[in-house]
């Protein structure tokens, strides 16, 4: 049997040549060891991120005494296992050192035996600085590499940009939403395992083919034999026990069993089926004991990136067991500066957070880290898809051997670690390095490629060629080949010239699209550009009140203070929101009421995009919004602030991502009546629609029974503005629509015939009272109109609406779910105080009914 303990306890460090040794935590971080010991400041707080930049330029040692037990002690083999060191690292056990770490994203083992004590053993880690040891491998290569986020100035180094030398988490020395934090520590568990006769290295269940009627399965097991051992082989899983004799000689093996399962119960993404898993557990015995034993966990399914020619260029779509899929969701980052910070009930909350909001894709993007296992058994768990990339983002790295080497040997274990996850729908070489560099095209890309000879420039593709049209794929194709490969998002086609690089105008492959908010294009501009999937765009917010609070002082709340400044790392970000804001919003009457009205205008923003890729179904397969979460409390493009509370447009994508929603596209002096259904059965039902005066009156009415097909968008109809006005002032007006079927609401949307600034709004008069036998719920109603009522309670924790329109006559019923700790991410519960406002109650001029 394999015996194993952990070593979390009796941590200390210093930095190096110093005496005094302090307190550490494992897993941790210098940073945060030196923050829990108050020898820093809080880094997130004000501007101290810039006052802690000499951390990463010094040398640390982590140290730790143990005592072996007894039973791992007499086992033939003894080895250590750290599962992350971050990142360049050497190991001493008892003086004698065991291994040396130069890579963040693998897993570092030694063999202790020779070495190891049943008492007293010294374990000391020793690391060192990123900064110094990859300066003299910029100097070594003689020209820099492209890295657009690396915030080199911030760390006092000048031009002078390392983070591609480095195989480390990129984001760590800046992007323009995180800080630079270029930590060092053991950020993940340290273990001993002994073990004897047979130890099994991995358990792959691979998915030859899967149908409703038959899974075609083989477990290919890897084992080490310290021996020459037979023995008896056993797989079990429900309702499925299967044997086999083994013999074994001593050393690396791997064994295979082909199987099969009738009648599979399938894994499906949320909003198809149920995320069906399984347990398959192997064990190898011998006279009745078990001798080595593992389990892993997995889901059934096919799943295929579809890309076929078609009548406009080639499809980018994403299959799920035959069923094509169309893609819901959006990007992931970190989840914080400081990774050992995230615990398991925060990545449940993004998680659950993102189920709720009716999405069914995250992708994990490259310049963050390969996820906690935690984060893909979550996904699993709620039905959630996961596109992967590779860690490298938005730079070019270098192509030296050593680097290559360690690049493929990364690529190996993390595709390995991740391939029985069912949720793993794509691996992606890298993000944005393809239409960055644009190798083939002179006049696009971002201006990278001019700054070289052309002899660099060769040397700087080739490279790029090697570890992205050659090494991963094959790693993908060698070791999980049921999961495609996509070499960069965004990319058009692998065609090794001037089609390859994906455009505004591309009708294949995958699309990042920023004129909207880089460029400074109005919101329409959404409408105009759809590529065949989405898989990047969005637009900026502050967070709320109470979370700028935990960084500013009441004196730095003003959009252009010190501090609002530093929390806003894209350039002019804190201006672009203003300017965005003075189109199409009227102006908000202070600060507090300038951080809600970004949340509108962040969530109208994103609404107008979706409800545009959505109503080109199928030419348009996905929309991923950029991005779901931070790393720290800052202006950004987040839906969930740093600390999981849901902006406006979290529940806006809610709404945007249901399965069945209206559509309400006006061009003109014509409004366009859509359907898009997601749902794999038809709809029978009826489309209402109701003018109303902001006093709630009804002036026109409309009703149309209509059958909603399967998986596609109905074209319900087209209206004149003019017959739905029948001369009513358009600014004094609003439609609403809903799509009725058995006698339930399966989708509502209000419709503007005028820009939000000239809504002639009045302050309303709102009110909450509780819903009978439900502590947990209560209902709104409001006098005039109330526009983007905003609900925030005492309690930390979701409702199931909020930034809604308030309808005089159409009382709204809302339920409040708490954040949980134990057993579920939200529970319903009292919320506590709740306060309610709304647009008007946030802006300069406004009339006011209410005296």
């Amino acid at each position: 049997m394999k015996y194993s303990m952990f070593l979390a306890e009796n941590w200390r460090f210093r930095q190096s040549g110093e005496d005094n040794w302090l307190q550490a935590k494992v897993p941790g971080c210098v940073h945060t060891d030196l923050w829990e010991n108050r020898k820093i400041e809080d880094p997130f707080y004000g501007k101290n991120e810039l006052d802690l930049q000499w951390i990463d330029k010094q040398d640390w040692e982590y140290e730790t005494t143990f005592d072996l037990t007894e039973e791992l002690f007499q086992q033939k083999n003894l080895e250590i296992v750290f599962e992350g060191l971050d990142t360049y690292a050497d190991v001493y056990l008892n003086g004698n050192k065991i291994l040396s770490a130069d890579n963040m994203f693998r897993t570092w083992k030694a063999d202790i035996k020779p070495y190891a004590k049943k008492e007293e053993n010294r374990l000391l880690v020793s690391f060192r600085s990123p900064v110094k040891e990859d300066l003299p491998k910029l100097e070594s290569l003689g020209y820099g590499l492209p890295a657009s986020n690396d915030h080199s100035e911030d760390g006092g180094l000048g031009e002078k940009r390392i983070s591609i030398f480095a195989r480390k988490a990129p984001y760590h020395y800046g992007w323009d939403w995180g800080p630079r934090f270029v930590t060092s520590g053991i950020w993940k568990p340290v273990q001993i395992h002994g073990w004897s006769e047979i130890h099994i290295k991995d358990l792959y269940i691979q998915q030859k083919k899967v149908t409703a009627e038959m899974a075609q399965l083989t477990a290919k097991v890897e084992i080490e034999a310290d021996q020459e051992w037979e023995g008896k082989l056993q797989l079990a899983t429900e309702g499925l026990t299967l044997e086999k004799e083994v013999s074994v000689q001593k050393g690396h093996h791997t064994i295979e069993l082909e199987f099969e399962l009738e009648n599979p119960k399938l894994w499906w993404c949320r909003g198809l089926g149920e995320p069906n898993l399984y347990q398959f557990t192997i064990r190898f015995q011998k006279g009745g004991q078990t001798i080595a034993e593992k389990k892993v966990r997995t889901g059934l399914r096919t799943i295929r990136l579809v890309r076929e020619k078609d009548e406009v260029g080639k499809s980018f779509y994403f299959e799920l067991n035959g069923v094509p899929v169309f893609a819901k969701g959006a990007n992931h980052i970190p989840n914080d500066s400081f990774l050992t910070n995230i615990t398991y009930e925060r990545y449940r909350h993004e998680i659950a957070s993102a189920a709720e909001s009716n999405m069914n894709m995250l992708r994990v993007w490259g310049g963050g880290i390969y996820e906690d296992d935690t984060f893909y058994e979550l996904c699993d768990e709620y039905g959630i898809m996961v596109w992967q990339d590779f860690m490298f983002a938005c730079s070019m790295y270098p192509g030296d051997q050593a680097f290559l080497d360690n690049v493929k040997r990364e690529a190996e274990e993390n595709v390995k670690r991740l391939r029985n996850h069912p949720s793993l729908a794509l691996w992606c070489g890298n993000n944005e390095m393809d239409s960055a560099w644009a190798h083939y095209i002179e006049h696009i890309g971002w201006g990278w490629k001019q700054e070289y000879t052309q002899e660099i420039r060769e040397k700087i593709w080739a490279d790029y060629e090697e570890i992205f049209h050659h090494l991963l794929p094959k790693v993908v194709q060698d070791h999980a080949p049921e999961v495609d490969y996509w070499p960069s998002s965004p990319m058009s086609e692998l065609t090794g010239d001037e089609h390859q690089h994906a455009t505004y105008t591309s009708t294949s492959g995958d699309m990042h699209y920023w004129d909207v908010w880089h460029g400074a294009k109005p919101l329409e501009e959404y409408k105009k550009v759809v590529g065949r999937f989405m898989s990047e765009y969005g637009f900026q917010s502050f967070p709320e009140l109470k979370t700028v609070q935990t960084y500013a002082e009441e004196t730095e709340l003003e959009l252009e203070s010190p501090v609002m400044l530093h929390h806003q790392k894209n350039g002019r970000g804190n201006q672009l929101i203003k300017e965005y804001m003075d189109q199409y919003y009227q102006e908000p009457k202070d600060f507090p009421a300038f951080l809600y009205m970004s949340h509108i205008l962040q969530a109208d923003a994103i609404k107008t995009a979706i409800e545009a890729h959505r109503a080109q179904k199928p030419y348009c397969m996905g929309t991923l919004y950029w991005q779901m979460n931070d790393c720290w409390p800052v202006a950004s493009w987040s839906s969930m602030d740093y600390y999981g509370r849901w902006k406006a447009v979290q529940y806006t994508a809610k709404r945007s991502y249901r399965d069945v929603i209206i559509l309400l596209d006006q061009v003109d002096e014509e409004l366009n009546l859509m359907i898009v259904s997601d749902r794999l059965q038809d709809i029978d039902g009826s489309l209402q629609m109701t003018l109303y005066d902001f006093s709630g009156e009804k002036l026109w009415t409309y009703d149309q029974e209509i059958q909603v097909k399967s998986n596609t968008v109905t074209m319900v109809g087209k209206l004149e503005v003019k017959d739905i006005l029948q001369n009513h002032e358009a600014n004094k007006v609003v439609l609403q629509a809903s799509l009725e079927t058995k006698g339930q609401t399966i989708d509502q949307k209000e419709h503007y015939f005028v820009k939000t600034k000239d809504i002639d709004l009045e302050v309303p008069l709102i009110l909450i009272e509780q819903a009978k036998d439900q502590d947990h719920a209560f209902v709104l109603t409001t006098n005039v109109l109330a526009k983007n009522v905003w609900l925030d309670a005492e309690k930390e924790g979701i409702f199931s609406d909020n930034y809604f329109d308030l309808i005089p006559g159409n009382p709204k019923k809302i339920t409040f779910s708490a954040r949980d700790n134990g057993q579920s991410a939200f529970v319903l519960e009292n919320p506590g105080a709740i306060t309610v406002q709304s647009m008007a109650g946030f802006v300069k001029k406004v009339s006011n009914r209410n005296g």
